[in-house]
């Protein structure tokens, strides 16, 4: 079966307790089609980010949004695993994700990889740091730690070409070749500085946000 997105999903405003009792948008619902474009730069308008999902709410822009963080894709495999070690059914977008796909590994995906679906082109660029909100959402113990030594976050991915994307939309993947795969930048990320070290190397991160976190991991822990 040829890789699939099988939900595309939206948030909509609404107040978590934890952190702050502001507005977040991390809990996204189904809808019928999302059209997705660039959203430039990440950055605050009328107090939200921006999102790269048209109609999808982003409540904290200093840390979400913006081209590097377009979209979210995250697996209905891994969704499932998750759902059996909780004991929990795990809807879709209830990770935040954009687009849950079925047949792909997101978490084999390299930096830079295109992935071609619907009438959409769209770029892996990074994975999934896992944050307060997503902590207080989930309301489970430890759980942004769980979340991060599990190491497969899903990835986001950036907007090369506008288009719909709709339930049932093949996937497409062109490598890059790059040989970075998300666990790993996913693990530079997160303090180890072997795996900063090693991303550093690519380049691929230069002059971004990311790497002066990855050049902090390895002064204060490498």
């Amino acid at each position: 079966m040829q890789p699939q997105v099988i939900s595309v999903n939206v948030g909509r405003p609404m107040h978590q307790r934890v952190p702050k009792d502001k507005a977040t948008g991390i809990g996204k619902v189904p809808v019928d089609v999302v059209t997705v474009t660039d959203p430039g730069r990440k950055r605050v308008e009328d107090g939200h980010g921006v999102s790269g999902v048209e109609g999808d709410f982003i409540g904290n822009g200093r840390h979400h949004g913006g081209s590097d963080q377009a979209v979210y894709a995250f697996a209905r495999e891994e969704l499932d695993r998750w759902g059996a070690e909780l004991g929990r059914d795990l809807a879709p977008g209830l990770f935040g994700e954009n687009l849950t796909t079925r047949g792909l590994d997101v978490d084999a995906a390299e930096i830079g990889d295109t992935w071609r679906v619907g009438g959409a082109v769209l770029q892996v660029c990074g994975p999934r740091v896992p944050c307060a909100t997503f902590a207080a959402r989930m309301e489970e113990r430890g759980w942004v730690k769980r979340f991060a030594q599990r190491g497969r976050s899903g990835a986001y991915l950036r907007v090369l070409e506008p288009g719909d994307i709709r339930p049932g939309d093949t996937i497409t993947v062109e490598p890059s070749g790059s040989g970075l795969d998300v666990p790993t930048t996913l693990r530079a990320l997160m303090g180890d500085p072997d795996a900063a070290r090693l991303v550093l190397a690519t380049g691929l991160f230069e002059g971004t946000t990311e790497a002066t976190t990855m050049r902090r991991v390895v002064r204060t822990k490498g």
